[in-house]
């Protein structure tokens, strides 16, 4: 492949992108790609085979290099707490540098997991679920954490509360995402109340 088609195959799937997270990827045609790129419907075919294929290409890749990031830090000496706390800046990072893929998993995981194509979507959440509780687990076990956590429950708390960010964080807003992650840490590890 040329560094031009190279390059022409990353623009086209910033720009699906973008519109997958704005629309839904149910919601946007092939059209739509090629109109918001400026070429026909046709042309797109010489870059990918679907569009099915652009969300599993921004997907995967997202989160391939998310997960050798927590990888890292759940082989790293840190404490259990620390790997928490880097864990949730490693999140926060991905939605500012990945803004619309973490949007396209929020809206669209539940969809494309019924296609075999992305049976690795439902298993990355199982994953992410033994990650994030097992670092919970660890924490109690540790003294870093409360005893009486229900682990089950921070865990949807601290899942639900990191990613619906993708909501309202804009990049290049008011807020770095490590401004954000600092807040959230705060807040989730010392409370609201004086």
């Amino acid at each position: 492949m040329t560094e031009a088609t190279q390059t022409r195959r990353a623009e086209l799937l910033d720009i699906a992108a973008k519109l997958f997270a704005e629309r839904g990827f149910k919601n946007t045609t092939v059209r739509d790609i090629a109109d918001a790129a400026g070429i026909l419907s046709g042309s797109l075919y010489h870059h990918f085979d679907s569009k099915e294929a652009m969300v599993d290409e921004l997907l995967d890749s997202f989160q391939n290099a998310l997960w050798e990031e927590y990888d890292a830090i759940e082989a790293s000496d840190r404490t259990p707490k620390e790997k928490l706390e880097a864990v949730v800046h490693a999140s926060f990072d991905a939605i500012d540098q990945h803004h619309s893929e973490v949007a396209i998993f929020q809206t669209d995981a539940a969809y494309l997991s019924g296609f075999d194509r992305f049976a690795y979507l439902q298993e990355r959440n199982v994953r992410f679920r033994d990650l994030w509780t097992g670092l919970l687990r660890d924490g109690v076990t540790a003294g870093e954490l409360r005893a009486d956590l229900d682990v089950e429950l921070v865990y949807r708390f601290l899942r639900d509360t990191v990613w619906v960010a993708v909501r309202w964080y804009r990049p290049g807003g008011d807020l770095t995402p490590t401004q954000v992650a600092d807040q959230y840490l705060h807040i989730l590890l010392e409370g609201i109340s004086q």
